[in-house]
């Protein structure tokens, strides 16, 4: 085989590679195969020539992160009425941009590493982690699909509560240098390496012990699924209906808290019928139930923003509000340059104002509810700048969202263990109230408690326990972001060539 149609097969394998990573995360999590998925992509490495490596990193991070948010095409197709050649186009671009990252690490990898075991490992997690940390903050982030995930459900998870999801990816990504090593020489070091690190995964949960928060009261919520389609959302001839379910639903609820999705009420309160706005503050500051709403908010002079509405909050009928922080690109703000792109696509969509980094939370009874707004719960360390202050900090999350642009695909399973990861890492329990799914509660341990099927219309009633205290994440994400982290990945690049 020559030289050139052997590094097109190296790419290739990697491309496939790429996508395994992708599915070792949803429809469930399963962290051995990322770990496998990695330590293929070592070899693959390997088997390079030097100067070309970077495709074969580019290759795999094109594959995991394509693999990961493909369904991206269905709301610029589908909903946006893009030609499929350009929305197809518009996907990859953007993982190929994003797989950048990865490609650099793979080329910084191979040009500092020196065959040594451990600094190789070192290394590898290291550049492994600054590779994700860039991805997760350059141009505002877009870490959907970040390894971690896949290990929620594994030995790995017990990490959470300590470096969270970007450390978990930076083990596992450690993991796979000794699984390749050990396939790769069957030497001693690599096999006694690999068999030390798998009996210090099965002891992992013990050793970092177990809660750092502890239990409180708790709340009944009811959860709404409204099932819109989200051809239908904005079509004026289906809002009565839309709308009525929703009242119906809200005005009905008998629990402590009542939440419908991110724009549950599509339309301004000053674009709705009479008396609706009005009389949604005067029924739930009458009664023992609290409700949480997805709605736009805002006027032209201060600007419009992607909100959720409390009502029944102590003090009277005026309502509490949540504005949403962290703005989805294109969606929700329109980067510079690329208003064309977006007017080409037959979506509402436009710049919306940002709402505050640390939020109040709303209280209902003695427990004190943090709303979230759809990819919001993406960014942990954002949430976690609410725990700051012990005083105020949040005892249940709450996220709303609307998965209905991405139709019936394995984007809701994906949301679903992101929200699983947050709840790992601040350990308070999550309810989550969507549009289409998934409509859940999550206990502070990152378990499923309550379930509503997806695609379908319908009400979840659970009980969530709050819970006080901050875990280790909380307390250093908080203060400093993912500083730390930065600061971890490039002393572990710095201690790895030092040792070679």
């Amino acid at each position: 085989m020559s030289a050139r149609r052997r590094l097109l097969a190296l790419v290739a394998l990697a491309l496939l590679a790429g996508g395994v990573q992708a599915w070792s995360m949803a429809p469930v999590a399963r962290g051995w195969l990322q770990v496998l998925s990695v330590a293929a992509l070592l070899a693959l490495v390997s088997a390079a020539p030097p100067p070309r490596v970077w495709l074969v990193g580019g290759a795999f991070g094109l594959g995991w992160l394509g693999g990961t948010f493909w369904w991206l095409f269905i709301s610029m197709y589908r909903y946006g009425h893009l030609p499929a050649w350009l929305a197809v186009l518009a996907v990859a671009l953007l993982a190929a941009l994003l797989a950048v990252y990865l490609a650099l690490a793979t080329a910084l990898f191979v040009r500092c590493k020196r065959d040594r075991l451990w600094s190789d490992v070192v290394l590898w997690g290291a550049l492994w982690l600054l590779a994700e940390l860039a991805r997760a903050q350059i141009f505002t982030g877009f870490p959907w699909g970040a390894a971690g995930y896949a290990h929620v459900d594994g030995p790995l998870a017990a990490l959470a509560p300590w470096v969270g999801v970007y450390g978990i990816g930076a083990v596992a990504a450690m993991l796979g240098v000794l699984v390749q090593r050990g396939l790769a020489t069957r030497g001693l070091v690599p096999r006694a390496g690999a068999v030390v690190v798998t009996g210090a995964l099965v002891l992992l949960p013990a050793w970092t012990g177990g809660d750092f928060t502890r239990a409180r009261s708790g709340l009944s919520v009811t959860l709404l699924q409204g099932n819109v389609p989200q051809d239908e959302k904005f079509e004026f001839s289906r809002l009565p209906e839309t709308l009525d379910w929703h009242i119906k639903a809200l005005l009905a609820s008998t629990a402590d808290l009542v939440i419908a999705p991110e724009t549950a009420i599509p339309l301004l309160p000053a674009q709705l019928p009479p008396d609706l706005w009005d009389g949604l503050q005067s029924h739930f500051a009458q009664g023992r139930t609290r409700a949480l709403i997805g709605v736009p908010l805002g006027d032209a002079g201060l600007g419009y923003t992607n909100s959720v509405a409390g009502f029944g909050a102590a003090g009277g009928p005026s309502f509490y509000r949540y504005d949403k922080h962290h703005l989805v690109p294109f969606g929700e703000f329109i980067p510079p340059g690329f208003r064309w792109f977006v007017d080409m696509m037959q979506m509402p969509l436009g710049d919306f104002a940002r709402g505050p980094l640390v939020a109040p939370s709303f209280v209902v009874g003695a427990e004190r509810v943090a709303p979230n707004i759809c990819y919001e719960d993406l960014f942990g360390e954002e949430l976690a700048a609410r725990f700051v202050d012990r005083a105020t900090a949040p005892t249940v999350l709450a996220n709303v969202s609307n998965i209905g642009w991405f139709g019936e695909s394995v984007a809701v399973d994906q949301h679903l263990l992101i929200s699983r990861m947050r709840t790992l890492e601040l350990q308070r329990p999550m309810v989550r109230a969507t549009n289409t799914g998934a409509t859940v509660a999550i206990d502070h341990r990152g378990v499923v408690t309550h379930r509503l099927a997806p695609h379908v219309r319908g009400v979840l009633e659970a009980r969530v326990q709050g819970r006080d205290g901050a875990t280790p994440f909380a307390w250093w994400a908080g203060r400093l972001g993912l500083w730390p982290l930065w600061v971890v990945g490039l002393c572990g690049v710095l201690l790895a060539r030092r040792r070679a």
